[in-house]
């Protein structure tokens, strides 16, 4: 018998915790939260200082009863659940469902599932922080009275399945107002004019662009705006002598970027190896948790990935720097360890995300890891290797050409020492004006020195709109105004992309029609709820809670009374948005009417518009790359109603079944034959990574015996045959 029973959240921490303790220790899995609010009600009381009626989850019968079994047959108890708001309440649920002094120290934490840091957390345990539970039980609160209150309301006023939350109402109305001021830019006209020159003695081409005036020694910037302003400067400097004005050399030092956090680690996993926040999330929980390593057992090969801190231990830097010098060499390492200053004191509970296991470099264990666990971990690494390297050193050369009294500039930058670049180089921001950053090769000139004019062109430009969102910027931008904190960015998308409010074209994020309706009601009528300062004051509430500055009641007893009353008044004042409806072009087969596009459950699907006289309805059709395996024509996509919107492919042939009957969940291969059977290839998933498989099921390859199943194997698509080319019932009674 066990005399100590530790609990954990997950069965993969639970794995990885049991290689360091020793065989008197059991080890057990909570799985997540245990309790909740209810679903059927609201579960707070709000006439009684908003107390939480907290119940057991449904479908957690088991591991409760099992926790309790094990509790009961221990002397003593540790509970090792996150070491942040949300782990700490758990841990409080935990020690209430299994009747746990509060005072007893049965709480124990750490940063890192490594062997030392559990076995100094086991030495030095805890009481559960109220402080931390009552910051989580506020946010859990709060999000329900909003949700629970307001979401009815766009049921009534809009449509059925909607919600509304204090996070993501205000994620969404930031992309419509982008979109807004998109659609408000007026672009202006304006010229470029380069000059294409080479020293009279060498040939060394290079291109200065037109910069201004130069009068009585200063220069004065000039923005040229039309072709008559153009023409005009080109007839001047026409026959003019281009001479080197001036020629500024310097030398710049650049500092490596900080460790990563939670956010940042999010939003560099989108530009540079375009992860949504959700699976850079799902793939770092992974690493934190543990990974089976050949020959190792459940290694955990990150720190904890849910922190605002750039913190380091003196541990992770003396490490780092030991390997910088063994890999490239000392005098890539600066003098002293660099050290990174958080914010505020609140950031500095964890440190940054860091590798757990200096020992283990992305490449010796690269064949233990999926595709995608292998590219965030390298990118963790090379982040944090790189936090402690030293500053790249770039020569620069600013060159001024006069022609006339016309000023020409061209700009020069040399790396001479690489640095931390070494080990993590620059890559352009998604929404970067490659004219700005791109840095020329410049000869070697003197002031005075004569040039000779190659080529001078001009060019007709206009200025840009702001740009649209993506998953990095959105997340930025959230961060920056302080809404939300980085463990709830990802929900936050998510749930925006899943509500239809928002919709992706590659890495751009823009507003939906719905999403655009939905924010102008509740701007409307509940202006705090999707007001930047207010929300973001409201977190900086709820932190306060958290380090005991603030009562969590008394916030609540803030916020609830006016929102309420808002709700109240909103419920006979607003009228019943109708959505605008777009029609297609074609008519109704079954009854003559016009066909227009519905926003389901599951994206857009197309509907009659005598609904509910007709309810013929079908997929929204989307082109993909590829060829029909059968007959040759082309694909298309569509969103199966029955299996909550995912993707399956058919033959883009109208008509009959009988014309083409191709329909599979899997995009074929194009053309590539399986060598045993001659089938048709299509690519499956596992572990990330897309592969060619035989669709034949009865191909030999398929009937041998499986080392593994992807990811997408499920229930066959055939089945989904009659309600894509009839009529979907799903998709009608969202009609």
């Amino acid at each position: 018998m066990s005399k100590n029973l530790v609990i954990v959240e997950s069965p993969a921490k639970a794995k990885t915790i049991g290689r360091y303790l020793g065989k008197e220790y059991k080890i057990a899995a909570s799985v997540g939260h245990i309790r909740d609010l209810p679903s059927s009600t609201m579960g707070v009381d709000v006439r009684h200082d908003f107390r939480p009626t907290y119940i057991n989850m449904r479908g957690k019968e088991k591991v409760i009863r099992e926790l309790k079994d094990l509790a009961a047959s221990s002397d003593r108890i540790y509970i090792a659940t996150d070491p942040d708001r949300e782990g700490e309440a758990i841990a409080w649920h935990i020690a209430k469902v299994l009747n746990i002094d509060l005072d007893d120290d049965c709480r124990i934490s750490f940063n890192e599932i490594t062997e030392k840091a559990i076995k100094n957390a086991i030495m030095s345990p805890r009481k559960i922080d109220i402080d931390l539970v009552n910051a989580q039980q506020a946010r859990r609160v709060l999000d329900r009275l909003v949700g629970y209150e307001l979401s009815p309301l766009l049921w009534s006023k809009v449509r059925k399945g909607l919600s509304a939350g204090r996070v993501q109402s205000v994620a969404t109305k930031l992309v419509v107002d982008r979109e807004k001021e998109i659609e408000a830019f007026v672009p202006e006209e304006y010229w470029n004019i380069n000059a294409e020159l080479t020293p009279v003695d060498t040939s060394f081409p290079f291109k200065a662009r037109y910069h201004g005036e130069k009068t009585n020694g200063k220069i004065e910037k000039v923005k040229i705006g039309s072709k008559e302003e153009t023409d005009a400067l080109l007839a001047k400097i026409a026959n003019g002598q281009y001479l080197v004005d001036t020629v500024k050399k310097g030398r710049k030092l650049r500092q490596p970027f900080a460790p990563f956090t939670t956010s940042t680690l999010q939003q560099e996993a989108s530009r540079r190896i375009s992860f949504t926040s959700r699976k850079t999330m799902s793939v770092a929980q992974q690493l934190y948790e543990g990974v089976e390593i050949a020959g190792q057992g459940q290694v955990a090969l990150v720190s904890y990935i849910r922190t605002d801190s750039v913190r380091v231990s003196d541990e992770a830097m003396t490490a780092a720097r030991r390997l910088i010098a063994e890999k490239y060499g000392e005098k890539f390492l600066p003098k002293s360890p660099r050290k990174y200053a958080n914010k505020n004191s609140a950031q500095d509970a964890h440190e940054a995300i860091r590798p757990a296991h200096f020992e283990l470099d992305p490449e010796s264990i690269r064949s233990s890891l999926s595709v995608d666990q292998y590219r965030l971990y390298k990118l963790i690494w090379d982040r944090f290797l790189a936090s402690q390297m030293a500053s790249a050193e770039v020569d620069t050369v600013s060159l001024d050409v006069i022609c006339q009294s016309s000023i020409f500039r061209a700009q020069g930058e040399t790396i001479k020492f690489q640095g931390f670049l070494a080990a993590y180089a620059d890559i352009a921001d998604d929404n970067a004006d490659d004219e700005k950053n791109v840095k020329a090769k410049l000869p070697e000139l003197t002031d005075g020195q004569a040039l000779k004019l190659i080529d001078i062109k001009s060019e007709q430009k206009f200025t840009l709109p702001p740009a649209r969102f993506t998953e990095a910027t959105l997340i930025k931008t959230l961060e920056e105004k302080g809404i939300g904190r980085p463990s709830t960015y990802a929900p936050t998308i998510s749930t925006i992309l899943e509500r239809n409010y928002i919709d992706k074209k590659g890495k751009i994020i823009y507003p939906t029609d719905l999403g655009k309706v939905v924010t102008l009601l509740l701007s409307e009528n509940f202006t705090e709820i999707v007001d930047v300062s207010f929300t973001a004051d409201m977190e900086s509430k709820l932190d306060e809670i958290e380090v005991g500055k603030k009562d969590w009641v008394k916030v609540l007893g803030e916020f609830y009374p006016p929102f309420h009353e808002l709700i109240v008044k909103a419920g006979s004042a607003v009228s019943k948005v109708k959505m605008e409806e777009k029609q297609i072009g074609e008519k109704c087969p079954e009854c003559g009417g016009d066909l227009i596009i519905k926003e389901g459950r599951f994206g857009q699907f197309v509907a009659c518009s005598h609904f509910p006289e007709c309810k013929f309805t079908r997929n929204v059709e989307v082109t993909v790359k590829g060829s029909c395996p059968l007959c040759g024509s082309g694909l298309v996509s569509h969103r199966s109603n029955k299996y909550k919107g995912r993707v399956f492919y058919t033959c883009d042939k109208k008509g009959s079944d009988a014309e083409c009957g191709f329909i599979s969940w899997y995009l074929p291969v194009e053309g590539q034959k399986c060598d045993t059977c001659g089938s048709y290839m299509v690519w499956k998933r596992f572990r990330g990574r897309a592969y060619p498989k035989c669709a034949n099921p009865e191909c030999p390859k398929n009937t041998a015996k499986k080392s593994a199943k992807s990811d997408d194997e499920e229930k066959p698509a055939v089945k989904e045959k009659k309600s894509s080319r009839k009529k979907s019932s799903a998709a009608s009674e969202e009609a």
